[in-house]
């Protein structure tokens, strides 16, 4: 069994489950296509006009740039994505992330009283949006870059009415 089916309780039903839109990594991989060319270029420069120890050097040096800057402004996102995750189930909202600290947001069904979205041009095109929730006598909780917000918008409500009508 996988994340997040072993997140859930034994009768409980997975309704939904979504990382964050892949827009939020054309910056990381932007970064690391950029990043990959100027050490290519760079590293051409040094076979061309150095040798010996200061090539080697030099060499070291535009590779531990690169390998940082990778790290730091690509891999670390991608492992954020990767880590980020949305849930929806039958009885609760999950909201879980991090790979090395765990944060996470547990919203009963039944204690939602308002879910909206929300998109901007460029998300509308993208099918994304901001998923706004307001639980009883909590401050609205926003989740950004929801992949078919509206979609989840509406499969989220439906499971608040269902919650609501079990409870009458």
């Amino acid at each position: 069994m996988g994340y997040p089916e072993d997140a859930l309780a034994p009768d409980e039903e997975l309704v939904l489950h979504r990382h964050p839109h892949w827009k939020m990594l054309l910056v990381p991989g932007l970064v690391f296509v950029v990043a990959s060319a100027v050490c290519g270029f760079a590293l051409g420069l040094v076979q061309r006009n150095l040798t010996g120890a200061a090539a080697t050097t030099v060499t070291v040096v535009v590779l531990v740039v690169w390998g940082a800057l990778v790290f730091w402004r690509s891999v670390v996102p991608l492992l954020r994505w990767l880590t980020t995750h949305f849930i929806v189930t039958d009885r609760r909202v999950l909201v879980r992330e991090g790979l090395v600290t765990h944060t996470g947001i547990d919203i009963p069904v039944a204690r939602v009283s308002n879910v909206q979205f929300r998109h901007g041009l460029i998300d509308r095109m993208l099918r994304t949006g901001t998923l706004v929730i307001v639980a009883a006598s909590d401050d609205p909780l926003e989740f950004d870059d929801i992949p078919d917000v509206e979609r989840v918008h509406s499969l989220l409500y439906r499971q608040v009415m269902d919650a609501g009508d079990a409870r009458w």
